[in-house]
């Protein structure tokens, strides 16, 4: 079984490229974030013509999540459960989640493709926003890792460690590598949760982003920030797992590449 999870920055914007690529790497299951598109209008029949089956979460703004299957996809959940919301308000006075979490059961094991809130700085709000998200997030896991086999996959906006960007001198007091932030990635591994670190395809780091400015990816000057959280029976069955860094290359990419992981089959 190969899973696969690639924030594709406008689904409309790398639909041809999207497309290509599911062709050629050929994916059982796919986590997309960053697809920008109301659910309405995510392209069903395209992604349907190569065998998919999907459900997407989105209003069209800056987020959007979807989920594609070849291997069934059962029990669709639009955000998780407790899922704080940011900004507009519901019809009770609370604040709306945002599209930014689908789950499914897809060939007997439970996938979540997430994109968490970016946190802007640390003195805004969107930074307790985003604290308060993965706390959410570490409840709900916490609550389905007893069901059977889980794959958390997506943008997860928190480099985990030092060794995930380009140069940690750079980042000292932004977001994405504050202590409180890899605090919430390690809840989630406290849980039972093993991060699947793929291979990179060039240089000993394996960096998913590269921002678009400044001839960054060709200088390799990235970050480690989307991930694959497996439990154990899913993480022991990696086969292996790599940054599909041809994907951030040619014309019109995506500031994200993907990550690959090829499992044995439950049994």
């Amino acid at each position: 079984m190969r899973l696969a999870t690639w924030n594709v920055n406008s689904i409309k914007a790398r639909l041809p490229r999207l497309l290509d690529w599911l062709a050629d790497t050929k994916p059982d299951i796919v986590c997309l974030q960053e697809t920008k598109c109301p659910a309405e209008a995510f392209p069903m029949a395209e992604v349907g013509a190569l065998g998919y089956a999907a459900a997407a979460h989105g209003d069209g703004r800056w987020n959007g999540v979807a989920l594609l299957s070849k291997v069934g996809l059962d029990e669709v959940t639009l955000s998780f459960p407790g899922e704080p919301g940011f900004g507009e308000l519901d019809g009770v006075g609370a604040a709306r989640p945002e599209a930014r979490a689908i789950g499914a059961t897809c060939g007997g094991m439970r996938v979540w493709s997430l994109y968490a809130p970016n946190g802007r700085t640390v003195d805004s709000p969107h930074y307790l926003y985003k604290l308060d998200w993965f706390a959410a997030l570490r409840d709900a896991l916490a609550a389905e890792l007893p069901t059977g086999p889980l794959a958390v996959c997506g943008d997860f906006n928190v480099a985990p460690t030092d060794a995930d960007v380009w140069d940690p001198a750079l980042f000292v007091g932004a977001t994405h590598v504050t202590p409180a932030e890899r605090e919430a990635l390690a809840a989630l591994r406290a849980l039972g949760l093993h991060d699947v670190v793929p291979t990179p395809m060039k240089g000993p780091h394996p960096f998913t982003y590269w921002d678009y400015r400044a001839g960054m990816f060709h200088q390799n000057k990235g970050m480690r920030i989307d991930l694959v959280y497996a439990s154990a029976d899913v993480a022991g069955r990696v086969r292996s797992a790599y940054v599909d860094r041809e994907a951030r290359k040619g014309k019109g990419p995506s500031d994200h590449a993907p990550i690959v992981v090829d499992l044995e089959p439950i049994t």
